[in-house]
């Protein structure tokens, strides 16, 4: 059975009565069109474009037991087809037979609307003599003969955007252009002065403090300090310091281009080398998860297979579902730490005192950090789903999924993860608007923390106690998995649990705690070589058996199961509380080896387009899928190939997006000194 259509009937909730078969009988056009098809197919000699028809549909492949149960045909060749008076239109037909899902891709005369394909499958319109084009599985595979269907989807054969998506496009285009535009601006002012001035006297204007640049992407802290000094006026006084003067220099690549590429670590205070290590290799695993779930949730053609291989055996970490995201909680983790190191910073600068303006500008520094490319990538894919011809695998479901035209808001106010899934715009944006609410807890915390000890640390206890119980507490009443199956059987895992506040709040929290005791402390903690060893041999010891209870536990509870509930509610703290060890070891010179691998000035660049990554790698997994004709196949060097592919093409974009969209609001100051 393909996995997908699972979770798929949840969503489109329609059976196979066909909403009491709204239509009774076939448009005449579509008959007449439809009968000189089969018509033509008969003949000793047919015409090409009932051969290109024919050979269209989808036809029964082999390993069916293995999973490839879908019979997609060839949508290209069906569009190619052009007869008399009508020319191919690829539909797909969903069926059930037996306990097996799966659908088959029809060519019909694009006469034929959707209603028509229903009634023309339903009365067994597409046969030709005995044998019908739309054959059941044969009884050998399948011990149920009968088809049952359930719906029918025709792809269209042109793109139609509508007002909204031109308009995404447009902004798009606009939040390039601009930066494009001051970089020409800034190049002509280059070129003049480089006449007017000579070389020992000219000043640079845009010294804008780059290597204070905080390249915290997706959890780092966003109050990068520009130098207050930049863009000073020439010494001849011809280039005034106007506001859009400024903002010129500012969205100029000549601006953003610099430091990008810099291996020196740009944490804000120095310090922290083992993040960017941390960051990187967190991303490029859910980079991995996500480039395998993705396939096999739509289009494997040995589902089966994969399972079997994928899901029971842990050299595959890499690829499983549960493991795979223990690395949002360490981007969590690095946020909450980061967040907590920001706002003291921020605190010290403004003579020891958290005032409300203070708060105000430490939160709306963040949005300026996030909200510019976040829009940016919602406009894109809005567009992009509008315009690109997509394949047989780019189902209704993911139209649903990918719509926000309804609740594009909820991204825009950073709340998009309290909307039942389905309705999340840009489903993987989820993480951009929890992060914003767990960073906005920051001041609370440290308020407390610089109030009295006690009361922060009932405050702390309670919180993290909060988050724990109710994930405990949740999971138990609605017997959830311990992390989301390959099969989304599971809807309520994600609707009720895995992006909300209230059970993901941990590993910030932790982080929080982390940021204030490395930014504060004293002296260090460890004092002897053997409280490292242990330290370490705990660390590992606890990683390796998350990961290991992932596998035990993988198979949804039939009933309320303690085991499952227990580690839902504890794994993501303790994950949290071991990748806090390798940074406390790592600051307290007791890192070793694993050290020099997390601070290697390697990962500073790829740190410094995180964010980028992050938001754009699954657009580019969701086109490959979306444009395949045919099926993928699961090997261990296709999915390296897959992956590696992915990579390479998100980096690329990545640092282009950083440099247009990402930077310039991130440098961009509003005041006029």
């Amino acid at each position: 059975m393909t996995p997908f259509w699972v979770v798929f009937l949840l969503f489109a909730g329609r059976s196979v009565a066909l909403e009491s078969m709204q239509a009774s009988t076939v448009s005449q056009r579509c008959m007449d069109d439809t009968n000189n098809f089969l018509w033509e197919i008969k003949q000793d000699r047919p015409k090409e474009y009932a051969v290109l028809m024919y050979d269209a549909f989808g036809k029964m492949g082999s390993n069916v037991e293995g999973g490839n149960a879908n019979q997609p045909g060839l949508l290209k060749e069906c569009r190619s087809a052009h007869g008399p008076t009508f020319s191919g239109q690829y539909c797909q037909v969903f069926l059930r037979q037996g306990t097996v899902q799966y659908f088959v891709g029809i060519c019909v005369p694009d006469s034929c609307g959707e209603a028509d394909v229903e009634m023309l499958v339903l009365y067994g319109n597409l046969h030709t003599d005995q044998m019908s084009l739309i054959p059941p599985l044969p009884p050998i595979l399948i011990n149920q003969s009968s088809q049952e269907m359930i719906m029918t989807h025709c792809l269209s054969n042109t793109s139609a955007p509508d007002a909204s998506d031109v308009t995404c496009l447009f902004v798009c285009c606009v939040m390039v252009a601009i930066p494009l535009a001051a970089t020409m601006f800034t190049a002509i002012i280059r070129w003049q002065r480089s006449r007017e001035v000579s070389p020992t006297a000219e000043s640079s204007c845009l010294n804008t403090g780059l290597n204070l640049y905080g390249t915290l992407k997706t959890n780092g802290s966003s109050n990068s300090e520009i130098n207050s000094n930049a863009f000073e006026e020439n010494g001849n006084g011809k280039f005034p310091r106007s506001c859009v003067y400024r903002c010129l220099q500012v969205f100029s690549l000549q601006t953003t281009s610099q430091g990008v590429f810099s291996t020196s670590s740009t944490i804000p205070g120095g310090g922290y080398s083992s993040l960017n290590g941390i960051r990187v290799l967190s991303l490029l695993w859910i980079m991995c998860g996500h480039s395998a779930q993705f396939s096999v949730i739509n289009n494997l053609d040995n589902y089966k297979n994969w399972k079997k291989t994928v899901e029971r055996n842990p050299l595959y970490v890499l690829t499983m579902s549960g493991p795979v995201f223990l690395a949002v909680d360490t981007f969590l983790l690095l946020g909450g730490l980061l967040s907590a190191r920001s706002l003291l910073g921020s605190i010290d600068r403004a003579e020891d005192k958290l005032s409300p303006s203070l708060v105000a500008d430490y939160l709306f520094k963040r949005i300026k950090r996030i909200q510019p490319l976040h829009m940016f990538i919602m406009c894109l894919t809005i567009g992009l789903i509008s315009l690109v011809q997509w394949g047989p695998y780019w189902f209704p479901f993911i139209d649903t999924m990918m719509d926000c035209k309804t609740y594009w808001w909820a991204n825009l106010l950073l709340i998009s993860n309290l909307l039942p899934v389905h309705e999340i715009c840009i489903p993987w944006t989820w993480y951009l608007s929890l992060d914003f609410q767990c960073y906005a807890t920051t001041p609370l915390l440290v308020y407390f923390y610089r109030l009295n000890r006690s009361v922060f640390t009932v405050v702390a206890g309670g919180l993290l106690l909060m988050t724990t119980v109710s994930s405990v507490v949740i999971t138990a009443l609605l017997q959830l998995p311990v992390f989301q199956p390959s099969t989304l059987t599971s809807e309520n895992y994600v609707l009720y649990y895995y992006v909300k506040p209230y059970t993901r709040y941990g590993p910030f929290l932790i982080g929080i705690l982390t940021g204030i005791y490395l930014t504060t402390k004293k002296d260090q903690l460890l004092k002897k070589k053997w409280q490292a060893a242990l330290g370490w041999f705990c660390c590992l010891s606890v990683m390796a058996v998350l990961v290991g209870l992932a596998y035990i536990l993988r198979e949804t509870p039939a009933y309320t199961s303690v085991p499952h509930a227990l580690y839902q509610g504890l794994h993501r703290p303790l994950w949290a509380l071991a990748v806090t060890w390798i940074i406390l070891a790592c600051e307290e010179g007791y890192g070793g080896f694993i050290k020099s691998l997390l601070s290697l000035g390697f990962w500073v660049p790829l740190s410094n387009i995180s964010f980028a990554c992050y938001l754009t790698h699954p657009v580019f997994i969701l086109l490959y899928i979306g444009l395949q004709e045919t099926p993928i196949h699961y090997s261990d060097i296709n999915f390296m190939y897959l992956f590696l592919g992915h990579v390479v093409l998100t980096l690329t974009v990545s640092y282009v997006l950083t440099l247009l969209v990402e930077k310039p609001y991130l440098l961009l100051k509003w005041s006029s000194a």
